[in-house]
């Protein structure tokens, strides 16, 4: 909601130095978000006057039509002289009042103003269009032609109303009575302590069987309509300067007198109109839902295939307008056009003013099923004031007569269907206890009565609300409104106090030890929405029967491209990799943790919860039941170098075993070492996909998968070459890690290094000599390391070498050659047996 500063004031006695600043500041407190405060005009420097065209001369030869022309500004000039400017805008005549802008003159922008000599003549200022001047769209997008009553010479920044602040107020979905001047006014004037002036406080006469016939169908839907007449419109009529400004400065573009003045009605008061022509209205006006395959074109152009559920405003022929949202194309509005023949001005004579009330649930989906947006449906679906009505049809009425020159009707329609006043009882002291700061009764009914509501009682307050508030349906509501007006910022700071013995369980510094540990290898977190769809699975190369197809869908997703919860990490963090390296970021890491979700068809329907009680075990049980399963995940892709390279040395690209190595990292967090074999699984490649296991109550368990991406996945997602990734089960780490990790005990006896060479048969994965090598060395082992690979002739066809740093130490004293020996001939053994390896050389 645009608030111009100067409109606020005509209904609150600011003081005269109050800025728009100052107002802000105040508004915050109060709660409402004020954005912005923009100063129009700003920098603008006159002379800048109203003028007379008195010639127009038309320059030839160039390639955009150019007039030279002689302009009547008064005395502005200093001569008294007609002032030569050349123009290039076509939407004026000779006789025509324009806004003439002269030398030394300085426009928005910091755009001087000078005489300079232009297509061969010399031009002595500008003739100014609403864009040149700041003023947003009039929709003719050229010259400001002006009323001919305006003398030569008046100032034009001051009869413009070009300068001014405008507050852009952020109004939320509970403060809809915030989208007029009228609320926003009764904030002002509550967070200065002054009175409100409020402008629906008018004579409004009381209705009469004479009024334009209206038959509402839906008393649900519509429970008000208030229809009014005016006839003998002049069809000339213009909106005058003060009208379009305003609106203007609200951001609304002036259309014509009559929508300009029910547009203007809304910015005021809140209460959306409509005004129809009354000459193509056939019969009575009605109310009712649509008739499924009814058609409409609304005023946009567009032909709309009605729903059962929308509401339409109706008349003999059919649907005229969507209710609370747009009017039809059927009943415009006509503007001023001259006939052809007689030379005389045809359009819009006699109108009927709509001011109604309708459901702001059914505005509401009716907008969105339309895909709608507009000034009425944002009010409506918000809330608005049903006893502003009258008021509003009155307001709009009175100003057709006093600026169209129209004459009211003596009929007055309200239709109306019966309801009493809305009342809530509340303790006193319940703000009190809300806020833990004692405001005491008297501050209490002071400030329910500011907001609006009438208050009586004692200890127990019975408050009536009033009808623009329809947000305040709680006794925590009303409490929010003495606690805001209060001042948030008079709300002492206490921070709670957990009981002691209770902080993070193992599984929540698991998690965070794992992020902690991936960051520290160089990764970057990268936190993504849970959402995803099946041709993200398609590209993945996932079969139709891989357990990560059992999504779960949801009902109202934000994009019909992604309706499902993801079942993986990867293909999240496979879209940021893609989108930074789109920007030029080609050495990428990132990893993410976060839960998958998994349905298991066994989910039952949610039951709905109560909210006036805690819920009982057996409810809380029955809601745990009805959701799927949510393993917690860790992820990581990576492409690019992974070393860079730099006068220490060459650099080294990325590759699968960078990705096993993230993962083995993750397990250490756990206190689990890794089982790692080949593996086929997508989206990985096939030679260059590791299983990640893990021994679980004695028995290898599957916890994730490694490597590089099957170049099919990367030309389908349209990834990096070599671009590699890891997912890991970090539930199924916990299980089988040994609990809490306990602190290494540090050896002060030296280490003995024994290094063994081992030939093995081409497909005995490296991980089976490895497991061999540590059962056969025993406790005196510390670590194990494969440090080469080797194939060639030396070792034989279909034979590969593996090289391994067996490192021995004793906790207890410094150990023998012979007995650092002894136990690398055990695990020679023990690779032997197990592996059928041979002791190379």
């Amino acid at each position: 909601m645009r608030v111009p500063l100067s409109w606020l004031r005509e209904y609150v006695d600011l003081p005269a130095t109050e800025t728009g600043r100052d107002v802000q500041a105040k508004l915050i407190d109060v709660g409402l978000e004020v954005e912005t405060v923009e100063r129009l005009g700003e920098g603008l420097k006159g002379p800048l006057v109203v003028g007379q065209v008195l010639t127009i001369e038309e320059l030839e030869g160039f390639k955009k039509p150019i007039r030279f022309c002689t302009v009547d500004v008064g005395d502005a000039n200093g001569t008294g002289e007609p002032q030569e400017i050349v123009c290039g805008a076509r939407n004026f005549s000779v006789g025509d009042k324009v806004v003439v802008v002269l030398p030394g003159a300085v426009l928005p922008g910091d755009f001087k103003i000078a005489a300079r000599k232009t297509y061969g003549k010399t031009s002595h200022g500008m003739i100014c269009s609403g864009d040149e001047l700041g003023m947003g769209d009039d929709g003719t997008h050229g010259i400001i032609v002006l009323p001919p009553e305006y003398e030569v010479g008046t100032d034009a920044i001051a009869l413009l109303e070009l300068v001014d602040e405008v507050l852009d107020i952020a109004v939320t979905p509970d403060r809809g009575y915030c989208l007029s001047m009228r609320g926003v006014a009764r904030e002002t004037a509550t967070a200065y302590g002054l009175p409100l002036r409020d402008p629906a406080l008018l004579d409004v006469p009381p209705p009469n069987a004479s009024g334009y016939p209206v038959q509402v169908s839906d008393p649900i839907g519509c429970d008000r309509f208030t229809a009014r007449t005016v006839s003998g419109l002049e069809p000339e009529a213009r909106s005058p300067i003060w009208l379009t400004r305003r609106l203007q400065k609200a951001g609304m573009r002036p259309v014509s007198l009559a929508v300009d003045i029910t547009n203007y009605v809304m910015l005021e008061l809140g209460q959306p109109l409509h005004a129809y022509d009354r000459a193509t209205v056939d019969g009575p006006i009605g109310v009712r839902r649509a008739t499924a395959g009814e058609q409409l074109t609304t005023l946009d152009g567009t032909k709309r295939v009605l729903d059962a559920q929308d509401l339409v405003i109706t008349d003999n022929r059919g649907p005229i307008g969507l209710a609370g949202v747009m009017g039809g194309a059927n009943t415009e509005i006509a503007g001023a056009v001259t006939d052809p023949e007689t030379g005389q001005l045809r359009g819009t004579t006699d109108v009927v003013i709509e001011a109604a009330h309708f459901d702001a649930i059914s505005i509401a989906r009716t907008a969105r099923r339309h895909r709608l947006s507009s000034e009425a449906a944002k009010r409506f679906e918000r809330g608005v004031d049903p006893e502003a009505a009258s008021a509003a049809a009155q307001r709009t009425v009175d100003l057709l007569v006093l600026l169209g020159g129209g004459t009211a009707g003596e009929g007055v329609t309200e239709v109306v269907s019966p309801r009493g006043p809305r009342t809530l009882t509340i303790p006193a002291d319940h703000p009190d206890k809300v806020a833990g700061v004692e405001y005491g009764r008297e501050t209490v009914v002071r400030r329910l009565q500011q907001v609006g509501c009438d208050v009586y009682g004692q200890d127990e307050l019975v408050v009536t609300v009033p009808s623009w508030r329809p947000d305040l349906s709680d006794p925590n509501d009303l409490a929010e409104e003495v606690i805001r007006l209060e001042g948030y910022e008079n709300l002492p700071s206490t921070l709670p106090k957990p009981p002691a013995g209770r902080g993070l369980t193992e599984r929540q510094r698991l998690h965070r030890r794992v992020g902690r540990a991936l960051a520290g290898a160089g990764y970057v977190e990268a936190l993504n929405y849970p959402f995803t769809g099946s041709h993200v699975l398609d590209q993945l190369g996932i079969e139709p029967d891989d357990p990560r197809r059992s999504a779960v869908t949801l009902v109202n997703p934000l994009s019909d491209e992604e309706p499902d919860l993801r079942t993986t990490l990867i293909p999240g963090l496979l879209g940021a990799l893609r989108r930074n390296y789109g920007r030029g970021s080609h050495d990428l890491a990132l990893f993410e943790t976060g839960p998958v979700f998994r349905a298991t068809g066994d989910e039952k329907a949610a039951s709905r919860l109560v909210v006036d009680r805690r819920p009982t075990d057996d409810e809380i049980a029955s809601l745990d039941a009805s959701l799927p399963q949510q393993p917690r995940r860790a992820a990581v892709v990576l492409t690019g170098a992974r070393e860079q390279a730099g006068w220490w040395g060459e650099g080294r690209p990325a590759i699968w075993a960078d990705a096993i190595e993230a993962g083995r990292a993750v397990a250490r967090e756990a206190g689990v070492e890794l089982i790692v074999r080949q593996d086929q699984h997508a989206p990985f490649h096939p030679g260059r996909c590791a299983a990640l296991l893990a021994l679980v109550d004695g028995e290898e368990v599957l916890v994730g998968n490694a490597g590089e991406l099957h170049p099919r996945v990367i030309k389908a997602m349209a990834l990096p070459e070599r671009t590699c990734a890891m997912e890991i089960d970090l539930d199924r780490l916990e299980r089988a890690g040994a609990g809490a990790l306990k602190a290494p005990t540090i050896s002060s006896f030296p280490v003995a290094t024994q290094d063994v060479a081992l030939i093995v048969d081409g497909g005995v994965p490296a991980a089976d000599v490895e497991a061999a090598l540590r059962d056969g060395a025993g406790e005196l082992l510390e670590s194990l390391r494969l440090f080469d690979v080797f194939t060639g002739e030396q070792t034989g066809a279909g034979k590969k070498s593996l090289a391994y740093a067996l490192r021995f130490r004793a906790p207890d004293r410094t150990l023998t050659a012979e007995e650092a020996t002894a136990a690398r001939d055990a695990a020679v053994a023990a690779a032997v047996e197990r592996t059928g390896a041979a002791l190379r050389g």
